[in-house]
């Protein structure tokens, strides 16, 4: 499975992603977040009170493999289609 720099799959996922590219552990809530924004801005979603309500409570309650799911979801829904 292809995954970016942050570790979020970039294509169809088949296995849970348990993989993270940093050594010790998963991500923070915060770190979480970062990646969830930077998805989001590359996709050009806007995000409005609730969303990020929503968001937020994602980043802070999703276990990883989750977390990378439905922002890999995200990412290639954001992605032009060939």
């Amino acid at each position: 499975m292809t995954a970016t720099e942050s570790g979020i799959p970039t294509g169809p996922i088949d296995r849970e992603p348990l993989d993270y590219p940093a050594p010790g552990g998963y991500p923070s809530s915060d770190r979480k977040a970062e990646i969830m924004t930077a998805v989001f801005a590359q996709a050009g979603i806007e995000l409005g009170a609730y969303d990020e309500r929503i968001a937020a409570w994602l980043t802070d309650t999703a276990d990883w493999s989750t977390f990378a799911v439905i922002t890999s979801w995200v990412q290639r829904a954001g992605q032009p289609r060939t």
